[in-house]
């Protein structure tokens, strides 16, 4: 009998598709004897890009022979694709055929395929998307990044005891995550009211919850999980995404100003290779769908090989730790506190 974990990769979706998924199993295959994956999509496509690089019995093909595009409307992608490289792939995870699925595709056709084929675990109303950013400690975990635009005091009490859980279960260095509900100030008057309604219900439960964080407290550490709605997680992601471009076109620009300046590049050039490979956001690729039935992690669209790679591997480690179990029973024992149980 075969123990390793099973992985169903979506071949086709992303901005790159084959030419970034089949590579990077590959390498995985290569380098990790406990993982078996398979390959979704168009099996001409995938097989073109397997010639030349080799194959294995852990590594294999399940045809599909629809795609879901980048700009496709969720409702259109869930009714009229349901042969796609994305269903199909979930399809395995519901089956059992695979214990996670991996895709770079559409966000929204993603987390609404998602939630129709596995369902939501028990207790949990909606899912949420959940991933590691850079920080002077390390990395803080911020959620939810985008699948819900209003929340209620409860959902944002859900997404912390599942951020929680998330964190404890893949971050070998947090064994207690502290949880910060991300608000516009840390004085008790601020916020709106499911913010505060949020609190309220954080403060009596037993998560380690440290109170509300501020914006900058994302990068400045002190706190492990970040709790927020989806429509402020997916601002304040997208804005440290442009801000992390603007400061690497500005020092470019600078070191190449005139010969003094691009000497002092080359002195510097240890430095910025250091603090390079601290902020790639390759090394944080991989955002878990919490809330399902089932293990689902998205990639960046425009992961490139080492990125989609470390997707694979934050499915790994959410399907060894048995994530969505331990959310459920979290989440249940939470609940059993509140009614007195």
């Amino acid at each position: 009998m075969d123990d390793r974990i099973t992985i169903a990769l979506d071949a086709m979706g992303g901005d790159e598709g084959t030419s970034v998924v089949v590579p990077a199993a590959v390498d995985l295959i290569r380098q990790d004897l406990d993982v078996n994956l398979i390959l979704v999509g168009r099996e001409e496509v995938i097989r073109q890009h397997l010639d030349g690089v080799g194959t294995s019995d852990r590594l294999r093909i399940q045809p599909a022979s629809e795609e879901v595009s980048m700009d496709e409307l969720p409702s259109r992608a869930l009714r009229g694709k349901k042969d796609s490289s994305m269903r199909v792939a979930i399809n395995l995870v519901k089956e059992g055929t695979a214990d996670a699925c991996v895709s770079a595709g559409n966000t929204g056709a993603l987390m609404a395929t998602s939630r129709f084929v596995l369902k939501m675990l028990p207790n949990v109303d909606r899912p949420a998307i959940i991933s590691a950013l850079p920080s002077i400690e390390g990395r803080t975990w911020m959620l939810d990044l985008g699948a819900n635009v209003d929340c209620s005091a409860e959902h944002l009490f859900q997404f912390a005891v599942m951020g929680s859980e998330l964190v404890s279960s893949v971050d070998e260095d947090v064994s207690s995550p502290r949880v910060g509900l991300l608000n516009i100030g840390q004085e008790e008057i601020k916020g709106n009211e499911q913010v505060k309604g949020a609190h309220a219900l954080l403060s009596n439960g037993s998560l380690n919850y440290i109170g509300y964080v501020e914006g900058d407290d994302v990068y400045k550490g002190g706190v492990d999980v970040v709790v927020t709605d989806g429509f402020i997680g997916n601002v304040a992601l997208k804005s440290s995404e442009g801000v992390a471009k603007m400061i690497s076109h500005y020092l470019k620009e600078g070191f190449k100003r005139n010969l003094f300046t691009k000497l002092a590049a080359l002195v510097a050039m240890p430095v910025m290779s250091s603090l390079r490979q601290k902020i790639d956001p390759r090394r944080y690729n991989g955002a878990s769908l919490l809330g399902l039935k089932g293990i689902v992690i998205k990639s960046h669209g425009g992961a490139d090989i080492m990125a989609f790679g470390n997707a694979i591997k934050m499915a790994k480690k959410a399907v060894y730790n048995n994530v969505p179990e331990r959310i459920a029973q979290r989440v249940g024992a939470h609940l059993d506190k509140e009614a007195g149980r």
